[in-house]
């Protein structure tokens, strides 16, 4: 199945919600609303972090493929050249690095130099140079901290494990984001939560 093409005068985020739209993410359940309006809260999350434009159109687009966590696709894997026309080839990379991620192999060391991603889609392992581990550890950030936001069970169950796991990836995320990390998932009990 073909979708229809998008306008290429549009920027590339509004062509990539016009291509989520016709591939229907606007009508699959997300926590805190459908998918469309959970993948513009995390692009939205990764641009006040200061992330360059092609991490955040990588979070605009982070379920493309599915993920590990979200196995639902908009596209199959052998259409990743349609998603790169629209968002970029270093955008649409970061999104396919997200997909394939293994998170039970990958997260014990992601933060560690030598630390290997495994590809769950094609079982190889590698060990991304340190943009790459950046770009996946703050794009992880920015999803699951929107999920422990919009779901008060999400983050009663899983935020305890969350903050051991980003207080682990600390040394990859921008200032911004460890500081939303703690903010949320370890507040001060005397400030008011954001």
């Amino acid at each position: 199945m073909s979708v229809s093409p998008v306008p290429p005068a549009l920027p590339a985020a509004d062509r990539a919600v016009a291509l989520l739209r016709a591939l229907g993410a606007d009508g699959i359940a997300h926590p805190g609303g459908t998918l469309l309006v959970h993948l513009r809260r995390v692009q939205a999350q990764l641009a006040a972090w200061g992330a360059r434009p092609a991490l955040q159109l990588a979070g605009l687009c982070h379920a493309f493929y599915g993920t590990d966590g979200f196995p639902t696709a908009l596209l199959p894997l052998d259409r990743r050249t349609e998603l790169a026309a629209v968002i970029g080839t270093e955008a649409e990379a970061i999104v396919y690095l997200y997909a394939a991620c293994d998170r039970r192999a990958a997260y014990p060391t992601l933060a560690d130099p030598g630390g290997a991603v495994r590809d769950r889609f094609t079982g190889d392992a590698r060990v991304p140079e340190p943009r790459p581990r950046r770009d996946l550890a703050e794009l992880t950030a920015a999803n699951e901290l929107d999920l422990a936001r919009v779901d008060p069970s999400f983050r009663e169950q899983w935020g305890p494990g969350l903050l051991t796991l980003l207080t682990r990836l600390g040394p990859l995320l921008s200032r911004p984001a460890r500081s939303a990390c703690r903010n949320l998932l370890a507040p001060d009990p005397g400030r008011p939560r954001d």
